[in-house]
């Protein structure tokens, strides 16, 4: 299922959301233009890696620069998908929900959501040695905040059938409580598997905890 617009009229100017897309745009673009030796410096020092982290925790000096990788790999894509994706989802449901919280405290909700899903991700998985990127985690809050902000809205979307697409208007509840139970399903499985390439705790956690702080902040439903 690919979502192509909703119903829901922003009421001012997604700046914030264009802002954060524009860098991770930037970043992407810095990837491609590095040397292959540059690039494999940034993955070291701003990926996440779940088992380096830990690592880091439990030395005895904590330096600042072990906690940069919780924020930094929310920048960081492996793949034009993935950002594509990515920015794709950003684009669509974070216009609205920014709208709803307001700029100031949608860009820190960004950030909190996106360190929050990293750290779930760390908890399932402490051992993983594969780096953790993407803005998915944070963009998965984005998802519990329109969900919280808009139950009613109606996402129209693109659906393959055999050898043909057809869209349907189906209800956000709906759209985005699928895409949750594929992350529960997904994660469970990755449970029982080593090294896997996407971070499914991480898009749930992202997600429980847009709605949890949309419910802090007593966001009323439109």
């Amino acid at each position: 299922m690919i979502p192509l617009r909703d119903n829901i009229q922003i009421r001012s100017f997604p700046f914030v959301t264009i802002l954060l897309i524009l860098s991770n745009c930037y970043v992407f673009y810095l990837e491609y233009t590095v040397t292959d030796q540059q690039l494999g410096l940034i993955m070291t020092h701003y990926s996440l890696v779940p088992a380096d982290f830990i690592n880091a925790l439990t030395q005895q000096s904590i330096r600042l620069s072990d906690y940069v990788p919780l924020l930094s790999n929310l920048f960081l894509h492996g793949s034009w998908l993935h950002i594509i994706g990515n920015l794709w989802f950003l684009f669509l449901f974070g216009r609205t929900s920014e709208s709803c919280l307001g700029h100031m405290k949608y860009f820190i909700f960004y950030l909190v959501c996106g360190i929050a899903a990293n750290l779930v991700q760390i908890a399932f998985d402490p051992i993983s040695d594969v780096p953790v990127i993407g803005a998915s985690g944070a963009i998965s809050g984005i998802l519990g905040s329109y969900i919280f902000c808009f139950p009613r809205a109606r996402i129209s979307t693109l659906i393959p059938i055999f050898f043909f697409f057809t869209i349907i208007e189906i209800p956000a509840l709906v759209f985005i409580g699928i895409w949750f139970l594929l992350q529960v399903y997904q994660g469970t499985l990755s449970a029982s598997m080593t090294g896997s390439n996407v971070a499914w705790w991480a898009h749930i956690g992202g997600f429980l905890m847009g709605i949890g702080l949309n419910v802090l902040l007593n966001r009323r439903p439109n």
